[in-house]
């Protein structure tokens, strides 16, 4: 479990994001956030001991756009569901292919990468997938952030946060 990790819910308690003890501690002692979930630990001053909060809301609402994902090679391997997309293989070796290679004015994009293992990038070379007679199972495309994006590596520890992840099901924070 995580001691550190605190959920921040906006004024209308839409989860926003997630941050450390002590900039929890900080919004809270200046009046910026008010705790709704404490934890199992606490913190030991010299006169007083605090529970260590697990859920805090803003006191104000703040608007923000959208988050989106960032273009990463775990990101990518993620979207394809850690499989190979030509031949649908499941394994720790992945790589990185483009689609229409670098050499021929392929962009280093969502829509242009792809995971691949490394014999299937072998046989692929510097070719497109038609040239090399490969059928890709998955068309690379970017994926939609789902609110649940930032919190998916919490969810399945921080119980206590799952009431104020709405929609949340518990076999969806495996993925």
């Amino acid at each position: 479990m995580d001691v550190g990790a605190v959920l921040v819910l906006n004024q209308n308690y839409e989860p926003l994001n997630v941050c450390n003890v002590r900039r929890a501690m900080v919004l809270v002692l200046r009046g910026k956030a008010e705790v709704l979930e404490t934890g199992r630990h606490v913190i030991h001053t010299a006169t007083t001991t605090f529970p260590l909060p697990s859920v805090i809301r803003l006191v104000n609402l703040i608007r923000r756009p959208r988050p989106r994902i960032r273009l990463t090679r775990k990101e990518i391997f993620a979207r394809d569901g850690w499989l190979c997309v030509y031949c649908g293989r499941a394994t720790k070796d992945l790589t990185l292919d483009h689609v229409l290679p670098r050499h021929r004015g392929g962009a280093h994009t969502w829509e242009n990468l792809v995971s691949a293992c490394k014999p299937c990038n072998h046989r692929k070379a510097g070719r497109t997938p038609q040239e090399a007679r490969m059928d890709m199972h998955a068309q690379p495309h970017m994926p939609r952030v789902s609110i649940y994006y930032a919190f998916y590596p919490y969810l399945g520890t921080q119980l206590e946060w799952r009431k104020f992840v709405p929609g949340y099901d518990g076999a969806s924070a495996a993925g």
